[in-house]
């Protein structure tokens, strides 16, 4: 098939005469099928919509003209007939052979472009994806004289034109005819094609019907007249269900005026990953344009699942996803502006709704208040953080503590938890997705809150000190562990603290953490990245053994005298303070966990010695 570019009537002497493109339009198909288009079923969707333009065009020039389109399909074929604008002899010449060409480009139409779905100018292209043959009889309503017209064409490029008489079409219109190519006959099945049409077309502004089968279903679940706001929640649960699968927790009714946008957002009724893809519908004036537009929401406001339908928003050349502009920017602001609307409402009035909401949804939540001060005012009598006061809102946990603690891992939270709690500390376990965040946020929404991150010298300041000459008194024994534990970068300390059954207390913070790291690396080192690394080394405290003098097993194993078993003894209280809070164990670690089992196992079967008598 030529593309229709024309060539000027005088060239210059010695100049050669331009060349039209010559194009393979099997080749063409083949790439749409493959690159443009996700789905052969993208024809019916070209087939409605330069149907429904049609009818537009019409109604733009005859506003009480009829506005119906009839889908009849089976054996094969498909026959789409509607009572549009039509087509005279030259239109066919210059619209349906010519790729590329639009008629919303031409006859004075390009400035009511907004009133029509297609724009691009591929038209009934699409339809070689699943016909080897389309015919079109077409009969114009401009021209009533004018005969109707009859177009041919084959997947191979080549077209016929012919005249036919009055009677072939009597009425302005055009119908459509296709015949399957191998193997695509199930696409033109009648189940098949209402199952798309009514997909497609459902909030179509005009009459479409497959056979007797309606199609449109308006006005659109959103906008019609409930008995009472219950029955809507029940007619928009509904659809839910039948367009998505689940039933909503709750549904967000979605309007931005300006934009031409009317829908609803669904409620996730379960957890989701803020990674997973959305699977948001979009209609363009009536026409589902797509169910993946992953752009219309704002990020946070993953757990909702929409669908609206749009004037303004532009679609990509395969009309199957959003152009990403400033409105489309706009209008997701505008979208995540009305679900902040929502949850201040649910705060306001319905605090059941809220907390039914927040145990399945309370990361997104956080993930927006992160950055909008104003949510994080609101949800802070409802968000859940795990605390050592159990599971409490930050307000009621700053209400109950002059200072809020917290910790940056659940690794530190876990070492902390159960003698802070003991002590009267109040921790707030930061080590979950956004929680830090949240906590340092405080006291930007709260004035008068101190926030302060725990680290191991403000929970060993809140010990219990020992008796001086009874510490003294296990000099001996606390300098025999210090040796020991020192090449793991440990100190040790000795304290009275509750409960009383918890031996020994691992503490460390980042700082202590970076550190260790650091002299690991500078003793593997070679000698030019050893002193780099030493150049390195910070002041930070150590990590550090807390010893429970209150506990009984600690004051047995203070008595000790033999340094090779004091030394095995805080090996194996190092190793189960690790195991207790949770920690990520190194392989010096593990090498000393397993190194003091035996050397127990040693002292309990030869008591004295601690070596095997034979």
């Amino acid at each position: 098939m030529d593309s229709q570019t024309s060539q000027s009537s005088q060239t210059s002497p010695g100049a050669q005469a331009p060349h039209t493109f010559q194009v393979d339009l099997r080749g063409l198909v083949d790439l749409l099928s493959h690159h443009l288009y996700s789905s052969p079923k993208v024809y019916l969707r070209e087939l409605l919509q330069n149907a429904v333009d049609a009818i537009t065009a019409r109604r733009a020039e005859q506003p009480g003209s009829p506005a119906t389109v009839r889908l009849s399909a089976g054996s094969g074929s498909l026959r789409v007939e509607d009572s549009g604008i039509g087509l005279s002899e030259a239109d066919v010449h210059s619209l349906l052979a010519t790729i590329g060409r639009s008629s919303k480009r031409d006859d004075g139409l390009e400035s009511a472009r907004a009133d029509f779905l297609g724009q691009f100018g591929i038209g009934l292209l699409a339809c070689f994806v699943v016909a080897e043959r389309i015919r079109v009889v077409s009969r114009s309503a401009r021209t009533p004289d004018a005969p109707p017209v009859e177009w041919t064409a084959r997947d191979d490029g080549s077209y016929t034109v012919r005249t036919l008489p009055d009677a072939a079409r009597p009425e302005p219109g055009t119908t459509v005819h296709l015949e399957a190519r191998a193997g695509a006959a199930e696409w033109l099945d009648e189940e098949r094609v209402l199952s798309l049409a009514r997909d497609f077309g459902s909030l179509l502004p005009y009459d479409v019907r497959v056979g007797d089968a309606a199609v449109t279903d308006l006005p659109a679940v959103w906008d019609r007249e409930h008995a009472s706001p219950a029955a809507r929640r029940v007619a928009l649960a509904g659809h839910c269900r039948e367009v998505f699968g689940f039933t909503p927790l709750d549904s967000i009714d979605l309007e931005v005026p300006l934009a031409g946008v009317r829908g609803v957002a669904h409620v996730l009724p379960q957890a989701v990953s803020p990674a997973q893809r959305a699977s948001h519908r979009v209609h363009l004036k009536g026409m589902l344009l797509t169910e993946r537009a992953d752009q219309l929401l704002p990020d946070w406001a993953f757990f909702v699942r929409c669908v609206i339908d749009t004037d303004s928003l532009r679609p990509t050349a395969s009309r199957e996803s959003l152009y990403d502009d400033e409105t489309l920017a706009a209008v997701r602001e505008a979208l995540g502006e009305r679900i902040r609307e929502w949850l201040t409402s649910l705060a306001a009035g319905s605090p059941e709704r809220l907390s039914a909401f927040l145990s399945v949804h309370h990361l997104g939540v956080k993930s927006l208040a992160r950055h909008d001060k104003e949510m994080l005012r609101t949800m802070l009598p409802w968000l859940p953080f795990e605390t050592t006061d159990g599971h409490l809102s930050l307000e009621e946990f700053a209400q109950r503590h002059p200072v809020v603690h917290f910790t940056r891992t659940v690794e530190e939270y876990r070492q902390v938890a159960p003698i802070a709690s003991a002590q009267g500390i109040g921790v707030v376990n930061g080590g979950y997705t956004y929680d830090a965040d949240l906590v340092e946020a405080l006291p930007s929404v709260r004035p008068g809150t101190a926030v302060a991150e725990l680290d191991a010298e403000t929970v060993t300041a809140h010990l219990d000190a020992v008796d001086p000459a009874e510490e003294l008194a296990l000099a001996g024994f606390l300098a025999a562990a210090r040796a020991k534990l020192d090449p793991l970068g440990c100190d040790v300390a000795l304290r009275a603290f509750h409960p009383l059954t918890v031996p020994a207390l691992h503490l460390d913070d980042r700082a202590a953490r970076h550190e260790q790291a650091r002299a690991e690396a500078e003793a593997q080192a070679d000698d030019l990245w050893a002193g780099i690394l030493g150049s390195l080394r910070g002041s930070a405290p150590r990590a550090r053994l807390v010893l429970n003098h209150l506990n009984p097993l600690i004051r047995r194993v203070s008595s000790l005298a033999d340094p090779e078993l004091i030394g095995t003894a805080a090996e194996a209280l190092y190793g189960q303070a690790l195991l207790m809070a949770q920690r990520p164990l190194r392989p010096a670690d593990s090498a000393l966990l397993n190194r003091s089992f035996i050397g127990l196992l040693e002292w309990a079967t030869h008591p004295g010695t601690g070596k095997d008598p034979r």
